[in-house]
C-alpha cells in the first residue's frame, strides 16, 4: 500500500489547499501520473504519483487545508497491472455487494444507501452511490443523507457542491415556512432586514490565493508608511521609436516590442541612481541590494501574480520582451513555479491595459517601490509659450515606503524615469 503525501514546496509555504482531484478512487494510475491539484498561497501545484497502481482511499476533500508531509491519499501499487474495467453500479449482485462491504478500503469510499421510496426494487439488488470525500464529510456535518441530494453528475457521484446547494435549498425551504407560519406582528421588521431577505444571493469561497492577496494588501498598508507621487510622461519619442522599428524588431527577435521593455529599462536605470527604491526593511538594518529583479504584475485567473524578470539589467530589450511573454503565458495558463515569483526587488504593474487613468499602486512588500503605468490619452500640452499640441501622454504613479524613502529621493526617481521616457535613446546609453 502506497501513500500520496504532500511534498516539499518552497522554503515560505507549509500548506496547502486541495484545489481538485484529478484521479477518483478505483481509478487506476501510471507512475508520473497527474493525482491531485493543491493551491498554495502563490501557485497551484500537480502531485505526481511515484508508482503504478489503483487509488483505494481519498484521505482530504476538495477545499480541505493540508500540511507538507500530509499524507493526502493511499494507492495499491501494482507493477505492471493495466487499468482494470469499472463495473456497473447497477449490475452488482448482492453476494459482491456484501463482500465488499466487508473490505475496509471500500467501506471509506463507498456508501451505501437505501434505494429512494418510489424507485422499485428489482430482485436483491441493491443501489449504490458514489461520493467525494468532501462531500460525504460536508454531509455528516449537516445531517444530511446522501441519497437524497440531487447532483449532475453524469456518473452519479455527488460532490461537495451538491451537499452546499442542497443544504441552501433546504434553508431557504425552512425560512419561507418559518414566515409564512409567524402570525401577524404589528412591530414591522427594518427596512433593510425587509428587503434583504428574499434578494437572490451568491455565496463562493475565497480561493487560498484571493485570502492570501487580501491579507497581504492589508499587512502592507498596516506596516509601511506608504505614499505616492505622481508625474507625467509625453510618449510620443518611445511610440514613434516602436512604429519605426517595430517590424525589424520582431524580424529579428521573434518578439513585439512593448512599453514593457522600455518602462524596465528606465526603472532598473533610476533604482542604479536612487539604491534605497531597491532595498526592503528587516529588523533594524536595511538590505539594499545590488541585482535588479524587476517583478512585473500579471491578470491571472486567479487573481494578481507578479512573476519576475531576472536580472533586468543584463538583458536587452528583446530578452525583457521575451520573458515577460513567457510569464504571462504561464500566468494565463497557471503554469508559473514558485521560483518565477519569489526574489522581487522592484516592481511595475500596467494598470493602462484595463484602461486606468490614475491609480495608487499599492506596495508588494517587502519592496519599498512599485511603479504604476496608466493608460495612453491624447491631451493638450504646452510646448512652450506660444504653442499646443495634442501629445499621447501617461500618468505614472510611484508608491514608496517613506520609512525609508523620502519625498525628495521618490520625486527624483520618478523624474528620472520620465526623462529617460521622453529621450528612449538615451536608455540605450545607460550602463
Amino acid at each position: 500500500m502506497g501513500e500520496i503525501k504532500v511534498p516539499e514546496l518552497a522554503e515560505s509555504i507549509s500548506e496547502g489547499t486541495v484545489a481538485q482531484w484529478l484521479k477518483q478512487v478505483g481509478d487506476f494510475v501510471e507512475k508520473g501520473d497527474y493525482i491531485v491539484e493543491l493551491e498554495t498561497d502563490k501557485v497551484n501545484v500537480e502531485i505526481t504519483a511515484e508508482d503504478s497502481g489503483v487509488l483505494t482511499e481519498l484521505l482530504a476533500g476538495e477545499g480541505d487545508t493540508v500540511q507538507v508531509g500530509e499524507t493526502i491519499a493511499r494507492l495499491e501499487a501494482k507493477e505492471g497491472a493495466s487499468a482494470p474495467a469499472a463495473p456497473k453500479a447497477e449490475e452488482k449482485p448482492a453476494e459482491e455487494a456484501s463482500k465488499q462491504e466487508a473490505a475496509p478500503a471500500q467501506q471509506k469510499t463507498v456508501e451505501e444507501v437505501a434505494p429512494a421510496a418510489e424507485a422499485p426494487q428489482q430482485g436483491n439488488q441493491k443501489q449504490w452511490l458514489i461520493a467525494s470525500p468532501a462531500a460525504r464529510k460536508a454531509a455528516r456535518e449537516r445531517g444530511i443523507k446522501l441519497d437524497q441530494v440531487p447532483t449532475t453528475d453524469p456518473l452519479g457521484r455527488v460532490r461537495k457542491h451538491d451537499i452546499d446547494s442542497y443544504a441552501d435549498q433546504k434553508s431557504n425551504e425552512q425560512k419561507q415556512q418559518a414566515q409564512a407560519s409567524k402570525p401577524a406582528n404589528p412591530v414591522s421588521p427594518s427596512p433593510a432586514a425587509s428587503e434583504n431577505s428574499d434578494k437572490p444571493v451568491e455565496r463562493e469561497r475565497m480561493s487560498r490565493r484571493r485570502q492570501t492577496i487580501a491579507k497581504r494588501l492589508v499587512e502592507v498598508q498596516q506596516t509601511a508608511a506608504m505614499l505616492t507621487t505622481f508625474n507625467e510622461v509625453d510618449m510620443t519619442a518611445v511610440m514613434a521609436l516602436r512604429k519605426r522599428r517595430r517590424d525589424k524588431f520582431f524580424e529579428q527577435h521573434d518578439v513585439r516590442l512593448g512599453f514593457m521593455s522600455f518602462f524596465t529599462k528606465a526603472v532598473v536605470a533610476a533604482l542604479k541612481k536612487y539604491p534605497l527604491l531597491n532595498a526592503e526593511i528587516q529588523g533594524n538594518e536595511l538590505l539594499i541590494k545590488k541585482f535588479y529583479d524587476i517583478g512585473i504584475a500579471v491578470s491571472a485567473p486567479d487573481g494578481l501574480v507578479v512573476p519576475v524578470v531576472r536580472d533586468a539589467d543584463r538583458k536587452t530589450f528583446a530578452g525583457i520582451e521575451g520573458s515577460i511573454v513567457d510569464l504571462a503565458k504561464k500566468a494565463r495558463d497557471n503554469k508559473l513555479a514558485l521560483k518565477d515569483l519569489q526574489g522581487g526587488t522592484f516592481t511595475i504593474t500596467n494598470g493602462g491595459v484595463f484602461g486606468s487613468l490614475m491609480s495608487t499602486p499599492i506596495l508588494n512588500g517587502p519592496q519599498v517601490g512599485i511603479l504604476g503605468m496608466h493608460k495612453v490619452q491624447l491631451r493638450p500640452v504646452a510646448i512652450d509659450e506660444e504653442r499646443i499640441e495634442n501629445r499621447p501622454m501617461m500618468y505614472i504613479a510611484l508608491s514608496y515606503d517613506h520609512r525609508i524613502v523620502d519625498g525628495k529621493e521618490a520625486v527624483s526617481f520618478l523624474a528620472t524615469v520620465k526623462e529617460l521616457l521622453e529621450d528612449p535613446e538615451s536608455l540605450l546609453l545607460e550602463g
